[in-house]
């Protein structure tokens, strides 16, 4: 009778891609991407000029920042992850990487980023450490006692147009705040409407978010209130002279299209749509924020 062979391989290139896929994984590079391009935006809208050198060391100390974050964020929540559906896959919940090894590895990106960030300036430095330190050591802990987490961890979600505001100007000025703000109110009603369509998995989860704490109505009237706080900021830019006039036409058309699928939520009745309306929400939130901050990109004077 003939044998068949089986061969594994064993080596050590085939054992460490997916090792290396699974770090990679930790720092949510989706996420990453997206923080960069936000800290881009901040930088070139920023008045003034700063040396390609300290562009390229802010992105980097960005990305490695922002890599710590939520690297250090797995590690944290590991346990929550193992009860979500969209999260139980993650290296940590699935078994793939040990907790030690998550540990380490958030650590030492945040070792490399935070000097690498002072070194652009202090601001810049600054910036990014309070963002670290509020997304892992406030934010992730708080998310279990109560909603009101959400605009805490707003806050480090909304300082990466600051970190390149400031590594131009080295300072944060008018219009890094006014970015700040765009990006702190946005992310209220896009976690918001999350909160709506994942209520049971965040409640399996143990997590505090709106909808569960105090109910869908809670949330609908929360990314109502939030939406309109959004779209005023948002329109702050041409009177201060930070956008073009199409800016604001752009801005209008936006903000006029998000506050009447926001406001939707309030109708009596709407109760019954609750779940097919937050996606929506979802959906076009993602594509509001590119698309004001597009607007504003071109339109700088």
């Amino acid at each position: 009778m003939e044998r068949t062979e089986f061969v594994i391989d064993v080596s050590p290139r085939s054992r460490a891609l997916p090792f290396v896929r699974d770090l990679l994984a930790l720092t949510k590079p989706r996420i990453t991407t997206m923080v960069l391009a936000t800290e881009a935006a901040g930088a070139y809208l920023a008045p003034g000029h700063a040396p390609r050198n300290a562009h390229f060391v802010a992105l980097t100390g960005t990305a490695l920042i922002v890599g710590s974050a939520n690297a250090l964020n797995m590690w944290w929540e590991r346990d929550v992850d193992a009860h979500m559906a969209r999260t139980r896959s993650r290296p940590l919940p699935a078994g793939r990487l040990s907790p030690d090894v998550a540990l380490a590895f958030g650590l030492a990106l945040a070792v490399v980023s935070v000097p690498m960030l002072f070194m652009v300036n202090v601001a810049t430095g600054l910036l990014g450490l309070i963002a670290l330190l509020s997304y892992v050591a406030v934010y992730t802990p708080l998310k279990r006692h109560t909603y009101l987490a959400l605009l805490v961890g707003a806050v480090p979600g909304a300082i990466p147009p600051l970190l390149g505001w400031a590594a131009v100007t080295g300072t944060v000025g008018l219009g890094g705040a006014l970015l700040f703000g765009v990006l702190f109110l946005w992310q209220v009603p896009h976690f918001a409407a999350i909160s709506i369509f994942r209520a049971q998995d965040y409640a399996r989860a143990g997590l505090q978010v709106v909808s569960v704490q105090h109910g869908e109505r809670a949330a609908r009237q929360t990314i109502a209130l939030y939406t309109v706080l959004l779209v005023a900021t948002s329109l702050l830019f041409a009177p201060f002279g930070l956008g073009a006039p199409h800016y604001s036409i752009v801005a209008a058309v936006l903000g006029a299209a998000f506050l009447a699928l926001a406001l939707r939520g309030l109708r009596p009745g709407a109760r019954f749509a609750t779940q097919r309306w937050a996606k929506r929400v979802f959906a076009f939130s993602i594509v509001y924020l590119p698309a004001l901050l597009g607007a504003l990109l071109i339109g700088r004077r």
